[in-house]
């Protein structure tokens, strides 16, 4: 914690002793976007890339099927001109004409085909395993059609197929195969790559043959440069010197600096990931076996004055176990305003006047956060011991009932709907030390249909009961900040990616 402290001081310092004037940003000039990640772009082979960064890129050398359009939460094509359910188990896609690979080669059924059929396979590998495991087979039925048929009804289907899933030119994979991809990808995407240079950064152009139809047709700026930059105080300096025209993941403090500095815009937009703090009726003996003990729990926390201290005021307190953008999260639940006067009532009630312990597991990186929590409820009679465990550790106790509450952020692997975070802890697998079987019950009937309207009413009644119960203190979802050239439009989506496509010159 001494070095992480460390660089936070240095960087604020650097922020308060820094005076420019009005920079001349250099991208408008030459119609190049220019982008700094911290991260190493380690990989340009979509299934084998894991970090955001990587990933951000891919969505723009490639494109998928279908793309999520996060407005409206509507599924919209983008390789598949249209799709058509022919059951709960076998989607029809019909390919967009006329659309080709960077190298000019065509892009036509057999390469979706030979994509969905390569990647679902187990022995492939793909990094993110849950994008594709779900796929049995996909055939060829024409020349413009291919049917993708599902190992059993799996509802997230189109989640995954928009935007983890792109579809990769069969013959250009068989010649270069994964390690190719890594160094020197063709996709269909509106961008193309123009050079890579590992651990430097990546250089793209916009492709001009990019097909037109779905959300990223028409893409504004002439050539996309990625650089790595793995020191904050660089980036800001690039920044203000007008070399660099959007960052991200700016903290709290130094976004507030980088506002005030002239000629740069500033913005926080929600993501998919939340906190919460879990709490186990079953330890041994715990006092939160009782429902009055959890409800004077959630209480007993201020969340909006502790967020405010720690994330910002741009960070939506929650309600429910899950995102209100995800599918099927409901926000019409029960909720608890901070009053510790009714958390004292309802400690009485369940005969702790006089007080009770509990402990709760926490990471290095919560620690002010817990902190602040554990004097909330030190004030109502709560004694609080806070357990710092590494992540495994910490799994462990918590899955096995030695632990009373778990404080911990989750992000629904970016995806858009009720079952990656409710169905996660709530469907009674090792993540769901409730299991509470009127719960449990709805939620694993909901991960198994396909109609919509159903399964948006089995996760309302399972997220109300969960909220009438207590079993978690939902807290607050995470805001990504950003800091960029005031000529420049760019926003991120819910998902944690950013729609590079969509970046213009205003």
């Amino acid at each position: 914690m001494k070095n992480k402290a460390t660089k936070y001081k240095a960087a604020l310092g650097f922020l308060a002793l820094m005076t420019v004037g009005h920079p001349a940003f250099a991208g408008k000039a030459d119609d190049t976007l220019n982008v700094a990640f911290t991260n190493e772009i380690e990989t340009l082979d979509y299934y084998t890339g894991t970090s955001r960064e990587s990933l951000s890129v891919g969505r723009i050398l490639y494109d998928g099927l279908v793309s999520k359009d996060f407005k409206t939460g509507e599924f919209v094509p983008e390789l598949a001109e249209s799709y058509k359910f022919n059951s709960d188990t076998q989607i029809d896609f019909k390919i967009r004409k006329g659309v080709t690979f960077h190298d000019g080669s065509p892009c036509t059924a057999d390469d979706v085909a030979f994509t969905l059929n390569l990647v679902s396979r187990p022995d492939f590998g793909a990094k993110y395993a849950i994008a594709v495991n779900w796929i049995d087979k996909a055939e060829k039925l024409d020349n413009d059609t291919v049917r993708l048929t599902m190992k059993a009804p799996y509802p997230l289907a189109l989640e995954m197929l928009a935007g983890n899933v792109p579809i990769y030119s069969k013959a250009y994979y068989e010649k270069v195969g994964a390690a190719g991809m890594a160094i020197k990808p063709i996709g269909t995407g509106p961008y193309k790559l123009v050079e890579l240079t590992p651990g430097v950064g990546v250089k793209l152009e916009r492709f001009q043959d990019h097909y037109k139809g779905g959300q990223k047709e028409n893409p504004q700026i002439a050539k996309i440069n990625f650089r790595v930059l793995p020191e904050s105080n660089t980036q800001y300096a690039e920044l203000l010197n007008g070399n660099i025209d959007w960052i991200w993941r700016v903290p709290k403090d130094d976004i507030q600096r980088l506002a005030s500095q002239p000629g740069v815009h500033v913005e926080s937009s929600p993501v998919m990931r939340f906190d919460e703090i879990s709490l186990d009726p079953h330890v041994p003996n715990s006092p939160l076996a009782d429902v009055r003990v959890r409800k004077a729990v959630n209480y007993a926390i201020n969340r909006k004055e502790i967020r405010d201290a720690f994330k910002g005021e741009t960070s939506p307190i929650i309600n429910s176990a899950c995102n209100p953008v995800q599918f099927g999260c409901e926000t019409d639940v029960t909720t608890y305003e901070y009053n510790p006067e009714k958390a004292k009532e309802l400690l009485k009630e369940a005969g702790f006047e006089k007080g009770l312990n509990v402990n709760m597991i926490i990471s290095s990186e919560g620690v002010a956060v817990a902190e602040a929590v554990k004097a909330n409820l030190a004030a109502v009679g709560i004694n609080l011991n806070l357990n710092n465990l590494q992540y495994a550790a910490g799994v462990e106790q918590w899955r096995n009932h030695k632990q009373d509450m778990y404080y911990s952020d989750w992000g629904s692997y970016g995806v858009g709907d009720a079952a990656l975070s409710v169905g996660n802890f709530f469907a009674g697998t090792g993540d769901d030390v409730v299991n509470d079987p009127e719960i449990v019950g709805p939620v694993i009937e909901a991960s198994k249909i396909m109609d919509r309207d159903r399964r948006k009413a089995l996760y309302s009644k399972a997220l109300k009961l969960i909220a009438d119960r207590a079993y978690w203190v939902p807290l607050w979802v995470w805001s990504m900040n950003t800091a960029m050239s005031k000529d420049l439009d760019l926003h991120i989506n819910p998902d944690e990616f950013i729609p590079f496509y969509d970046a213009k010159w205003k």
